[in-house]
């Protein structure tokens, strides 16, 4: 196994013509097929880096900042943002561009975990990223953060549904837009 890899080896690309049928019924690109060409780059960027197949773990923060329109072009760019044994972070940047008036468009940004699988089918250690500027450092310690700000939430929100109980829920729920009927 290679010990460590630079984070510009495993940056990956992809570029993709919106066509008709990747509308959805308010004529915009479906969010589905942008979700899976994210997960397509994660994958193809994870596996470069690691050498190994690769499964996708959790996707965090897809936010649709902006339509896409069919007849524009989507390019996913990724890169390695974080590596843990067997796990990797792959932050992706979705932009699309109209051929016609030139405009570009930010529309995504997403951070997938992916994990090495061996041959055995169980998570395989994978190559040190080598940090080469400061936007890979700042990269790999946003990462660093947001996984630790992901264990908090999960925590905070396992010691909330300990503790609460019908009471809290309603008086929770008062001002929402929504009936309780029991």
């Amino acid at each position: 196994m290679i010990e460590a890899r630079k984070a510009s080896f495993s940056r990956v690309t992809i570029t993709e013509l919106m066509i008709p049928s990747y509308a959805n019924f308010g004529g915009k690109i479906h969010g589905g097929i942008l979700l899976s060409l994210m997960d397509k780059v994660a994958y193809a960027t994870a596996s470069k880096h690691s050498g190994a197949y690769c499964v996708t773990v959790s996707v965090d923060t897809v936010d649709f900042l902006q339509p896409v329109e069919v007849g524009e072009l989507v390019s996913l760019k990724a890169s390695v943002n974080y590596v843990g044994n067997s796990s990797m972070i792959i932050g992706i940047k979705v932009i699309s561009e109209n051929v016609k008036t030139g405009e570009v468009k930010h529309t995504n940004t997403c951070y997938f975990t992916m994990v090495a699988k061996g041959d055995d089918d169980k998570p395989t250690t994978v190559p040190k990223l080598i940090l080469e500027n400061k936007t890979d450092v700042r990269r790999f310690v946003e990462a660093i953060y947001r996984k630790g700000f992901k264990k908090e939430y999960e925590a905070n929100l396992h010691e909330i549904k300990k503790s609460w109980d019908k009471q809290e829920i309603k008086s929770l729920l008062a001002n929402e837009r929504c009936i309780i009927e029991f």
